[in-house]
């Protein structure tokens, strides 16, 4: 009895011997799972500057000029000329306008314009203040179902009244004065000010966009 118990003993244990590689190869198999591929989105870091590098500030003859089309389908132009005139009036009571005016009001040929200066805030606490006098023309072309929005003659005034730096977007804002030579990142100061413009730029053309829909 004994030597029986003994041999199937002996069995049992053999047969857990033999199934002891087997098992350990199994779970020793992470070579034959594919590794996960990252997405596009996970291999390339997101660059904050993207949207600001070049080509986001437009030239013509010289100048830096923004321009927009905005389509406005079954407005006619005098529509839509009130609508513009409206708000551009309205920014002239804007808490953030210094120097501000109607420029140009135009109805029978569909033009108006304001003159802006604005203070553009880069940043704000309660131990420091960052900013900037913006100065451009905001214009609109009005026509039937469209308006052709521009915003030109950009200029900053920079500092306190003892030291105060002027500056023309053409010589401050462009690629060549905002962007690195690598077109990856805005240069430190000037960059601000190119970023500040597009947001501003942005603001506006798409609160118009929004008016006229």
């Amino acid at each position: 009895m004994r030597n029986l118990t003994y041999k199937m003993m002996k069995k049992i244990i053999m047969l857990m011997l033999l199934a002891l590689p087997i098992q350990l190869c199994a779970q020793d198999n992470t070579w034959e799972k594919p590794e996960e591929e990252e997405t596009p989105e996970a291999q390339e870091k997101v660059n904050p500057d993207a949207k600001y590098l070049r080509g986001a500030v437009t030239m013509k003859d010289g100048q830096v000029v923004f321009t927009t089309h905005i389509a406005a389908p079954g407005k006619s132009a005098s529509q839509i000329y009130d609508i513009i005139h409206q708000y551009m009036k309205k920014m002239l009571g804007e808490k953030n306008q210094i120097k501000s005016v109607m420029a140009l009001e135009d109805k029978a040929n569909g033009k108006v314009g304001v003159a802006l200066t604005e203070w553009l805030v880069f940043k704000s606490s309660f131990i420091a203040l960052d900013r900037t006098q913006l100065r451009y023309v905001l214009q609109a072309d009005c026509h039937d179902g469209s308006a052709d929005v521009t915003m030109s003659r950009i200029s900053y005034i920079y500092g306190d009244q003892k030291d105060q730096q002027r500056y023309k977007a053409e010589e401050w804002i462009t690629d060549k004065e905002a962007v690195n030579k690598k077109n990856t990142k805005l240069l430190p100061l000037s960059g601000k000010f190119r970023r500040k413009t597009i947001d501003r730029k942005d603001y506006l053309f798409n609160k118009l966009e929004t008016l006229l829909k």
